[in-house]
């Protein structure tokens, strides 16, 4: 397992009933995520996500994995994450989770630092905050680097 932040690896099992419950009203993508798990287009891509960690974007984040894509999340909003979802993805998917609901800013930028260690291929952003960190724009920021 790679190295994670949640706040609590217990909440998983509540987290995987609401991602469950999430994916029943969720029918495309989960057609979706059954055609990537035959076909695995996204084979050996590397993809960082910083976005709402509900379990919505958990379903997305298993669709993506399911396509053979290696992914990481941290919150977009730390105000909005969902703290069981985020110990699901992390204990029953294998997907690395950097959010924490409530995080303060420094832990914030921590996280949108880690998703970008990761070296992704392709980024998703709500919010443009991991694509600012990366580019330098933000005051956090680490400068440029080459994402390839």
């Amino acid at each position: 397992m790679r190295e994670f932040e949640i706040k609590n690896a217990d909440l998983a099992q509540g987290g995987r009933h609401r991602i469950d419950w999430a994916e029943l009203e969720m029918p495309v993508l989960r057609q979706v995520m059954t055609r990537f798990a035959k076909e695995r287009p996204l084979a050996g891509l590397r993809v960082s996500a910083c976005l709402h960690v509900t379990a919505e974007t958990a379903n997305l984040m298993r669709t993506l994995q399911a396509g053979g894509a290696d992914v990481v999340i941290c919150a977009s909003n730390p105000l909005s994450t969902q703290d069981d979802v985020a110990a699901s993805l992390v204990v029953h998917d294998e997907i690395p989770v950097y959010a924490i609901k409530g995080e303060d800013n420094a832990t914030y930028y921590k996280h949108l630092t880690a998703a970008l260690d990761f070296k992704p291929k392709m980024t998703m952003d709500d919010g443009a905050d991991l694509v600012s960190l990366d580019s330098g724009v933000c005051d956090q920021g680490r400068g440029q680097r080459d994402l390839l």
